[in-house]
């Protein structure tokens, strides 16, 4: 299984945690990688967004709302960054939106 899939799976189980760690090693290749830095970047979001969530969860809402402002900073480059996950990138997009009027 990719790790963006693992990461939709258990983001809608709310294994906020599990989220972050599921992307860190292809992050980390990525972002080594000078012509993968901004999908590396779409990684980080990500995983300050996921992050971000589990920060919610425990009641820490002013770190949180800190952490989620690198998540908006990447989004708008999971529209224009070629890769053949930008699909999953937009629906990992779209379900921690979802989470996010739930916990923020």
């Amino acid at each position: 299984m990719l790790a963006i899939e693992q990461f939709l799976k258990v983001v809608e189980n709310n294994e906020f945690v599990e989220g972050h760690e599921v992307l860190e090693e292809d992050w980390h290749r990525l972002k080594k990688l000078p012509e993968q830095s901004d999908e590396a970047k779409i990684l980080k979001g990500l995983i300050n967004a996921s992050t971000a969530l589990a920060l919610a969860c425990k009641g820490k809402r002013e770190g949180a709302a800190r952490v989620w402002q690198t998540y908006e900073k990447y989004a708008p480059l999971i529209e224009c960054t070629p890769s053949s996950h930008t699909a999953k990138y937009k629906e990992a997009q779209t379900l921690l939106l979802r989470k996010y009027v739930l916990y923020m």
